[in-house]
């Protein structure tokens, strides 16, 4: 279904509640079973009837959003605004909780309850949730529910979620997923998408770890609720945008980063005490020889520089060696000692875990110390020393081998 198509069904359903009606999304079996409306929340006692009534969700991203009092609060598909009327009250006063819907007829029901509800920190905003109507990292939280699986590009819609919230913010949504990729594709599984009306297909597990991963997101986890059959589920995603320092900004590595990661990199090996290479290598080298998707950057919000970077290659493509990589973390030279290599070798630590890595390794020298103490920090631990392996502009060098073992990767 089109775009344009699910705005009209959402519009319609709008006017009949804005007329007083009972609405209903999907085949009645799932709101009989407690799967999809207001079942899922226990705390709507403040909230108006209608609000409740016009609920369309699959279930309640508030209760993992853990919401605190300031924060702000973005919904994405706000339909008839009970998350966002729950969220205002939860972030209290001093917070605000934004509706995103692109439907008119919607938004004037949700601002119809809102006015109802007396919420006085709540705003209601027309777009679309692959091109939200708000600045840069000027959310804490995003949540949405049952609204993702609706659109038709859903890495546009995690790339704004990752780029409004600000470092640190958190990620809780409600969604409809396929349990495995044998499920994606069948029949039989599209026709409980169209039962429950998940219109523009669901992402698998997989594909949705995959897409938030590409976006920037670092501790990914879903959870599969309810079961709707050949392999549909309600879930609930969450996940975060690394934590960073005031004015900085850790997001994955760019093909337009290249000069700027490429002269930190030669500023590191010109120190004498990062690497046995002498030159930085040709952005394609760079590139060839290091995984697409454990590449990130640090930087400058106001400016856009490139301030640090954190890059892993394999250590074998021997299958029994597939959660086991090397990293190399570097941070240009004038904002050292600001702790954004911990910041950097903090997001890559998780974003290695959820892709499945088990080891992370590394080889240091001896005299770098403040590599060594940032590693020890964060859990890496020195495994033995690689004794004259090398010779680095006419001494022999020492090598430290520093490992650092997940604690919550099953073999």
């Amino acid at each position: 279904m089109a775009k344009d198509e699910i705005v009209d069904r959402y519009s319609s359903l709008a006017r009949a509640a804005l007329s007083g009606e009972r609405i209903v999304d999907c085949g009645s079996a799932g709101f009989e079973e407690g799967c999809f409306g207001a079942a899922g929340y226990d705390d709507t006692a403040e909230v108006p009837e209608g609000a409740v009534r016009a609920s369309l969700g699959c279930g309640n991203p508030l209760a993992v959003a853990e919401l605190r009092d300031g924060e702000t609060v973005l919904d994405l598909g706000s339909g008839g605004g009970i998350d966002v009327l729950l969220s205002a009250r939860r972030v209290g006063p001093h917070g605000r909780a934004y509706g995103l819907d692109a439907g008119v007829d919607m938004l004037e029901l949700a601002r119809r309850h809102a006015q109802q509800a007396g919420a006085i920190n709540v705003e209601f905003l027309h777009g679309t949730i692959e091109d939200v109507p708000l600045p840069d990292r000027s959310v804490d939280v995003v949540v949405s529910n049952c609204v993702i699986n609706l659109s038709d590009d859903k890495a546009a819609v995690l790339a704004e979620a990752f780029r409004v919230l600000r470092p640190g913010g958190r990620f809780g949504v409600s969604d409809v997923v396929t349990a495995d990729e044998a499920a994606a594709d069948s029949e039989r599984r599209e026709t409980v998408e169209r039962r429950i009306g998940c219109s523009a297909g669901t992402l698998s597990v997989a594909g949705y770890q995959e897409l938030l991963g590409r976006a920037g997101f670092v501790g990914i986890r879903i959870t599969l609720t309810a079961d709707h059959g050949e392999g549909v589920h309600s879930a609930i995603i969450q996940a975060a945008k690394p934590v960073i320092g005031p004015g900085m900004e850790i997001r994955p590595m760019r093909d337009s980063d290249a000069e700027q990661v490429l002269a930190i990199y030669q500023a590191g090996l010109d120190s004498g005490h990062a690497s046995f290479e002498t030159v930085a290598p040709s952005w394609e080298g760079f590139v060839a020889g290091r995984l697409p998707h454990l590449r990130y950057v640090a930087a400058d919000t106001e400016t856009g520089e490139v301030v640090g970077w954190v890059a892993a290659s394999t250590v074998s493509a021997r299958p029994v060696y597939a959660g086991v990589v090397e990293h190399s973390v570097y941070v240009h030279p004038g904002c050292q000692a600001h702790g954004i290599g911990r910041a950097l070798l903090t997001a890559f630590i998780a974003a290695s875990e959820d892709a499945g890595v088990w080891t992370i390794q590394s080889g240091i020298f001896p005299e770098n110390a403040a590599s060594l103490a940032l590693h020890q920090a964060l859990g890496f631990r020195a495994v033995g020393t690689r004794e004259r392996v090398g010779c680095h502009r006419g001494t022999w060098r020492d090598v430290l081998l520093v490992e650092r073992r997940s604690t919550v990767i099953a073999c």
